[in-house]
């Protein structure tokens, strides 16, 4: 019986392996680049809001605490999203008749509140609380990035779990003095490790416990 393949196609069958094999590693590492890219993180993409709110000039340029406006940071879950007369306090004065503050002008008149649109926002099977963090060391810039240098609020960071894991799983690398959480400016001293071990300790903060799946996920 004569042969039905040509003896190459024991080579072209090898490479077809190979090249599928590798096909499919590229196609993983692709979509693995996509999660991670600010398309899919929206890490560095300023959202669209009702009112172009610049954190560059009001934290950087006027000077205001974070807690002027999220008033609720160390004490709730939730930070707050100030009302609109907390922005009237300055702009019933301070640029009164400004075309682009026409919309809380109006909220506060009509007492319907802004719709902001989210920047960081976890799925809701994510349990995360900003007083536990804040009063334990974790500073606003921490999660948020440079938020005092945003003249449009866009996310810091991915938030994805892998990144909550590396504080869960070492954090006297991020903890700092408690007097520097809102500390824009902040910046890790050159014995960070030797200082955060001792500040992990002194906020009591249980390392062992924090990559159970119950802390996150309840």
């Amino acid at each position: 019986m004569s042969q039905i393949f040509h003896p190459s196609a024991n080579v072209y069958a090898k490479l077809s392996i190979v090249g599928g094999v590798l096909l499919i590693g590229l196609i993983g590492f692709g979509g693995w680049l996509f999660i991670l890219s600010p398309f899919s993180t929206m890490v560095g993409v300023a959202r669209e809001q009702p009112v172009p709110f610049s954190h560059r000039h009001h934290v950087k340029e006027v000077g205001l605490d974070c807690r002027y406006c999220h008033t609720s940071v160390d004490e709730a879950a939730f930070a707050g999203i100030p009302p609109v007369k907390t922005c009237m306090t300055c702009h019933s004065q301070l640029f009164s008749d400004a075309p682009v503050l026409e919309p809380v002008r109006n909220s506060y008149k009509t007492d319907e509140p802004l719709e902001w649109t989210r920047v960081n926002n976890l799925a809701d099977y994510v349990y995360f609380n900003h007083s536990i963090h804040v009063n334990k060391g974790v500073g606003c810039s921490t999660c948020h990035g440079q938020v005092d240098e945003m003249a449009l609020t866009a996310k810091g960071e991915s938030l994805y779990m892998m990144w909550c894991l590396d504080c869960h799983r070492a954090p006297e690398q991020y903890v700092r003095p408690l007097d520097e959480v809102y500390n824009m400016d902040w910046q890790p001293p050159a014995n960070q490790l030797e200082q955060g071990k001792k500040l992990v300790a002194e906020y009591d903060i249980q390392v062992k416990q924090l990559t159970d799946c119950s802390i996150c996920h309840r």
